[in-house]
């Protein structure tokens, strides 16, 4: 028999509306789903992480890390749907918004050679030239970019008075060392070079940077010490830097292994992808046998923790016993021992050159111990320190010194010793 009039319609509306009701909750149970590993990723995270009572604002902080976790698993779950890699959308997510005009700043981007660099300059009259600062961003040389320390770049500009270069160079680990050195190398010379077009006084030349940024700016200096032809950096500001690759068991590192937003674990994951583009030997360096007892003798006289003061091992530190190197991993690794990648490592004769120095470091901070034993190798060597210690901050505190309902009061009192450094000079 014929279908009746507008049967055949009615049967593929209701055959449509089916599907879209299947496709709907299939959407749900992914979304569902996709949720529930994010929830319960944090979850583990937290359960796993430790927020130490004294830090500021510990339930901040868990809600901060909390935030950092869950970007990373989303852009775990793009990668596995083929939408974006990991990485990408990390990046993305921690460039944060882009900022507008500043009424009290020339702001312009250039090439610094081949490098991309952003230029704060501010628009008050000068009596005379100014000083410059060289900013490299941290991020474990993996993350960070330009528009993600756009407000602390701008901050110190206006509050010092200062020409700021804020500089892209290249990240791991699709670019490994030394792509980000000779970026960072690159655009400072050219600095120094051409101070003068920015209204800069050459001799007053600041290198700074944060992190990953700070222990390029450190091996900056120490190259910068032997190369002709170049002004005199006048200054290095290292705000909690990385500063060697040899001892991952250090008093900081036992302490604040488990402390947001930096583990033990990722510092090392962090510095294998800068060296070889991944982190496969992860464990070897964690344990310490990638350098050879006889090399990690006769550095202990400037990375030990007995030149540590005693205040800092109060929260528990127990001594390691060395293990001895795995031929192989020494080889692969070798490089963690050179000053470009080590500058704690780097020879007297280098370090006694280097110019006056602000170093910051926070309490719960993996690489706390860093900043200390080069504190006390630059006095040792007669350079000039201005230490700031951050009793109850943690890596990375001073980048939220103005982040809206997730700001740290500490750092933006870190942040304020750095500009009073700066005003000093």
């Amino acid at each position: 028999q014929p279908c009746p009039p507008g049967a055949e319609r009615w049967g593929a509306e209701r055959l449509m509306g089916l599907l879209g009701a299947l496709l709907l909750l299939a959407a749900a149970a992914l979304l569902g789903a996709a949720l529930l590993v994010v929830l319960g990723s944090i979850y583990f995270d937290a359960t796993n992480s430790e927020v130490p009572a004294g830090v500021e604002l510990p339930a901040k902080l868990r809600l901060l890390h909390a935030l950092l976790i869950g970007t990373a698993v989303v852009g775990r779950i793009l990668e596995n749907l083929h939408i974006c890699s990991q990485i990408q959308f990390v990046r993305y997510c921690r460039s944060g918004r882009k900022q507008g005009p500043d009424a009290k700043l020339f702001i312009k981007d250039q090439k610094f050679k081949h490098v991309p660099v952003r230029i704060y300059q501010p628009k008050t009259p000068s009596a005379g030239r100014r000083k410059g600062i060289v900013f490299f961003h941290g991020g474990g040389w993996m993350f960070g970019n330009i528009r993600a320390y756009e407000k602390m770049c701008r901050y110190i500009s206006k509050e010092s008075d200062a020409v700021v270069v804020s500089v892209e160079y290249r990240l791991s680990p699709e670019h490994k060392y030394p792509a980000q050195l000779n970026d960072c190398l690159a655009a400072t010379t050219h600095f120094l070079q051409t101070a003068d077009d920015y209204g800069v006084d050459s001799a007053r030349v600041i290198v700074a940077g944060d992190s990953a940024g700070g222990s390029l700016a450190a091996v900056v200096c120490q190259t910068l010490v032997g190369r002709q032809g170049f002004p005199k950096v006048c200054a290095q500001i290292l705000i909690y830097p990385g500063l060697q690759a040899v001892d991952f068991n250090l008093p900081s590192y036992q302490q604040n292994a488990a402390v947001p937003i930096l583990f033990r674990e990722k510092a090392a994951f962090y510095f294998l992808n800068y060296l070889n583009g991944e982190a496969s030997l992860l464990e070897e360096i964690l344990q310490g046998c990638h350098v050879p007892v006889s090399q990690r003798l006769r550095y202990r006289k400037w990375i030990s923790a007995d030149n540590i003061a005693k205040e800092f091992k109060v929260r528990g530190y127990k001594p390691s016993v060395p293990i001895f190197c795995d031929d192989n991993v020494c080889e692969e690794l070798k490089t963690v021992c050179v000053p470009e990648i080590s500058p704690l490592l780097a020879e007297d004769t280098v370090v006694r050159q280097l110019p006056k120095t602000c170093i910051i470091t926070c309490e719960y901070d993996v690489l706390r111990d860093d900043g200390l034993l080069y504190k006390k190798r630059l006095e040792d060597s007669g350079v000039p320190v201005t230490w700031y210690h951050i009793i109850n901050g943690f890596h990375g505190i001073i980048s939220f010194f103005d982040k809206g309902w997730l700001t740290f009061p500490s750092g933006k009192q870190g942040l304020d010793n750095i500009v009073r450094f700066i005003q000093s000079l």
